[in-house]
């Protein structure tokens, strides 16, 4: 069977998806299967999700009622689930040996309330046994992610290409707006001014670079590893006269060299791995100004020490790590020799930028299926339900912090200059 021909169906009406199962290959229903799947059923009893195996009928002790249903196709699908199911679940639906009847962030939403964290300090021996990035793993990271196509992302990010937390300061902003209303915020909270230098690591497509020169009238060096992304961001760069005020530069966060009024990362820091927090606390403490030098640090993080999905890690984010506050506080900013002027949590935010990623991608669905393959597809589709449903849920952070050298004075004294009175938040 083809991969189209066994392309689920999906409807939208009212923010309700339906997937259509492709046919039952799973083979006769043994007695086995039928306990396994008893088991699987049990571990998710809380959740309104009824798992239905490939004779049609649901397990023993579904619920009467449910936001959605988990349909297996074969016994391999049934005992991942019951073995690993952070990794098989991924694993299977991007396979399409696994498939959601029902609104598919909803569904995550309802079984992710059933994941219960491991021991703190299991979590802990984890992130620190995890190998450091090298300079070489980073390469690799990057290109795994970032490096999939420009045409990829222009399908479903906004038309400044910006692939962080959007800032919806009115609740009724589009993505475009809310995108642009995140790069000033960012802007606000450094407190830049003409003539000033920054330095950004980690540009992505170079929204926030070309932002801050063009608006605020800074002199930007910004450092990426993904070649697509620097192709792009230079030929818009030279596209809007800003050839000379912002550099691109193909180089990783720890060659970063000289001195700056400002540092900025945007959705960097997640990249860096906690057994490398020392490097970037090396570098922070190098390039910011003692005198009047300001950071922000823009970043997913978690309440709690928790290494990400293993999934997520295998197929998505290969060597991340979202830390919490306190290992960012106590392993990157006080090694720097920073003090922390300024903490908040955008993780409503990020959720709903998820969502409005998730409706242009199920529109960009056919060409990317046509461009990369259905597991591909079902891949990338999976990911950004089951972030909007983290965000949603709590299960990841979404922080900004401002720092500013530990005798320097800081940025601002109040938040009166951040935010407009108008604003209307999420």
């Amino acid at each position: 069977m083809t991969d189209a021909a066994r392309a689920t169906n999906l409807t939208s009406a009212a923010g309700l998806i339906v997937r259509q199962p492709r046919a039952r290959a799973g083979g006769r229903l043994m007695p086995f299967d039928r306990w396994l799947g008893r088991q699987v059923q049990q571990r998710i009893a809380d959740a309104p999700v009824r798992l239905e195996l490939w004779d049609g009928r649901f397990a023993d002790g579904a619920p009467q009622r449910a936001a959605g249903d988990l349909i297996v196709h074969d016994r391999r699908v049934l005992i991942g689930l019951a073995m690993n199911p952070e990794l098989y679940f991924g694993e299977a639906y991007a396979a399409g040996r696994l498939e959601v009847r029902g609104f598919l962030p909803d569904v995550l939403a309802a079984l992710s309330r059933r994941m219960a964290p491991r021991a703190a300090w299991r979590e802990r021996l984890a992130a620190v046994l995890s190998p450091a990035n090298s300079l070489t793993a980073a390469r690799r990271n990057v290109h795994h992610h970032y490096d999939l196509g420009n045409d990829f992302y222009a399908r479903w990010l906004d038309r400044e290409m910006v692939y962080t937390c959007a800032y919806y300061a009115d609740a009724e902003m589009s993505l475009e707006a809310a995108q642009r209303a995140k790069l000033d915020l960012v802007c606000r909270k450094l407190q830049l001014r003409a003539g000033e230098t920054v330095v950004e690591a980690g540009c992505g497509w170079g929204a926030l670079a070309r932002y801050m020169g063009r608006q605020y009238g800074v002199r930007v060096k910004a450092f990426n590893l993904s070649r697509e992304q620097l192709d792009w961001a230079r030929t818009r760069a030279r596209t809007e006269g800003l050839d000379g005020q912002v550099e691109f530069i193909e180089d990783d966060y720890r060659n970063v060299t000289g001195e700056y009024d400002a540092f900025v990362s945007v959705g960097m820091l997640e990249h860096v791995g906690r057994a490398s927090f020392h490097d970037l606390a090396h570098v922070v403490r190098r390039t910011v100004r003692r005198s009047g030098g300001r950071g922000l640090l823009h970043f997913i993080g978690r309440d709690a020490p928790r290494r990400l999905n293993p999934w997520i890690r295998r197929r998505i984010f290969p060597g991340a790590y979202t830390p919490t506050l306190a290992e960012v506080t106590a392993d990157v900013l006080a090694p720097a020799g920073m003090s922390v002027v300024d903490v908040e949590n955008l993780r409503l935010h990020y959720a709903r930028t998820l969502a409005h990623w998730s409706s242009r991608f199920a529109v960009a669905r056919e060409p990317v299926r046509e461009a990369y393959g259905e597991e591909f597809r079902r891949t990338w589709e999976l990911y950004l339900a089951g972030s909007e449903a983290a965000f949603a849920l709590g299960w990841l952070q979404l922080f900004q912090v401002v720092f500013s050298p530990r005798a320097s004075r800081p940025p601002f004294l109040t938040r009166a200059i951040l935010y407009g009175r108008d604003e209307r938040p999420v």
